[in-house]
């Protein structure tokens, strides 16, 4: 066996739940299996500065934030110290598990994926400074075409490789609506094949039922597998693929099975930032604090009475 392979069976191993331990020491800081995140696309159209952001984000109840690298580099450009934003997030109590970005990692054309991946090194050092941990890896630039996976799995490889230079790890995120990485399958396939310790998927409520992947799916991954999930949810239609972004809705006001998907998270004890990731127009024509005030109340009536396992010994 050599050494890709031999790595390989350790990445598939952990998303596949054969190493708890791993798969702990991967987990947001928080004592149940859920820590409650705003993924700031959902009051984007507000077009709040990113120290707005934070104080509103916090002042509304929530753990975690998943800000875009446009907003931070306004912010810094605008002559913002990243340092002390980082200290601004800590002492609002905030931890960024994720951040959003699209450089083209993926794609087949080796001039866009040599500056893709000098974007995504500069977005990594500017969330290395803010203290951020992981960054969306969806499949910019590729949503057209389809790329054979085993490519891509090795490409994810070197964007891992990038991360580990500055504690950043990519996730692999699942687009519903793209020819590359439009389902689970794919994406645990590339995250599996990269056979990278690290490897993990960023899958989304909305893009999961958009792109025809069962939610049953999810049973099959362990806890290191999902670090980050954008919970969002969907009304009924007889066709997803006529879905798009700003359809989506608060989750609860839907028809996804969430309450069913956490459950089954929480049982088998993954612990994971629920980001809420919503694009609809008609949120951003509010108060982005009433916005972020209901986000918190609608995701905290679905998480109420779930709860992570005990452990052994505990």
């Amino acid at each position: 066996m050599n050494r890709r392979a031999a790595l390989a069976g350790v990445a598939a191993s952990t998303l596949l739940g054969l190493s708890p331990r791993k798969a702990v020491a991967q987990a947001p800081p928080t004592g149940g299996p859920f820590l409650l995140g705003l993924n700031t696309a959902t009051i984007r159209g507000q077009k709040l500065g990113i120290v707005e952001i934070i104080d509103l984000v916090a002042k509304a109840g929530y753990g975690g934030l998943e800000p875009w690298l446009d907003e931070i580099n306004r912010y810094r450009d605008g002559g913002g110290s990243l340092e002390d934003l980082g200290k601004r997030l800590r002492d609002a109590g905030l931890s960024v598990e994720s951040a959003i970005d699209f450089f083209e990692w993926g794609v087949d054309d080796p001039e866009r994926r040599r500056k893709g991946l000098e974007a995504a090194k500069r977005s990594m050092d500017t969330l290395q400074k803010i203290g951020a941990k992981r960054v969306a890896a969806p499949a910019a630039g590729a949503t057209d075409v389809v790329v054979e996976l085993p490519r891509l799995a090795e490409r994810y490889r070197t964007l891992l490789e990038l991360g580990d230079q500055f504690g950043i790890v990519p996730e692999v995120e699942v687009w519903g609506f793209s020819k590359t990485l439009g389902n689970l399958a794919e994406a645990s396939y590339v995250a599996i094949a990269a056979g990278h310790p690290r490897a993990c998927v960023l899958p989304d409520v909305y893009h999961l039922h958009r792109g025809g992947s069962s939610f049953e799916g999810l049973n099959l991954l362990g806890p290191a597998a999902i670090p980050v999930l954008h919970l969002n949810d969907y009304p009924a239609v007889a066709d997803p693929t006529t879905l798009n972004d700003s359809d989506r809705v608060y989750p609860g006001d839907g028809v996804a099975p969430i309450r069913r998907i956490l459950e089954s998270l929480a049982s088998r004890g993954f612990q994971v930032m629920l980001s809420l990731e919503v694009f609809n127009k008609a949120y951003w024509e509010q108060d982005p604090a009433v916005v972020a005030a209901t986000g918190v109340r609608k995701m905290q009536a679905l998480i109420e009475g779930i709860s992570a396992p005990a452990r052994v010994g505990s």
